[in-house]
């Protein structure tokens, strides 16, 4: 009985994707599971939120980026999709706060890349007056690719060590040495103290 249930499912798929439904309907079947309904969202949509964000950004990487954002947040909140809530203005109210949050970290980014970048200088001219800016900088890019992007996340994004593991697929405790070795290697590079 459950397999006649299963097959009824799916021809009843086929058939409404053959129908040509209407947003709402699409993502009311999502809602319930059905990924071929997704499918027919993301293929309608897909070139108009794209374009929204390009043009929002004026990069096309930073667009691509809210995109995903924009539907993984769409996936997790299918649930609460209700089917009398046009869908298009939902969808780009969701893009619109991707955005945001893009702006906002970035935003973040840039203010603390600002201060961090005027402290180095600051602190590379205290500590000696003939080095050049550029040592600095060399000394500075000795961090790997992994102790970067776990400074970033964890001082950038306020990220926990255990969401930083996931990010980066490590285990917590290497996220929390990562962070902890890049510290000191940018203390020994700028010469200070542990502090208070």
């Amino acid at each position: 009985m459950d397999v006649t249930k299963a097959v009824a499912k799916t021809s009843f798929r086929i058939n409404w994707i053959s129908m040509n439904p209407s947003d709402e309907q699409l993502m009311t079947a999502y809602a319930e599971g059905d990924m071929q309904a997704f499918d027919q969202l993301y293929a309608r949509h897909k070139g108009r939120i794209l374009g929204y964000l390009y043009h929002k950004l004026h990069n096309r990487d930073d667009a691509e980026e809210v995109f995903q954002a924009t539907f993984a947040k769409l996936h997790a909140a299918r649930d609460r999709y209700h089917a009398d809530t046009p869908f298009l203005p939902w969808i780009f109210t969701i893009a619109r706060n991707a955005l945001t949050d893009h702006f906002r970290r970035n935003q973040t980014y840039r203010k603390n890349l600002l201060s961090y970048g005027e402290a180095l200088l600051n602190a590379a001219a205290a500590e000696s007056p003939n080095r050049s800016v550029g040592s600095t900088l060399f000394e500075l890019s000795t961090l790997t690719p992994h102790q970067r992007e776990a400074l970033k996340l964890r001082y950038d994004q306020d990220f926990s060590f255990a969401e930083i593991a996931a990010r980066l697929q490590t285990s917590k405790v290497n996220a929390r040495q990562m962070v902890s070795r890049a510290i000191r290697q940018l203390r020994s590079v700028l010469g200070t103290s542990k502090g208070p």
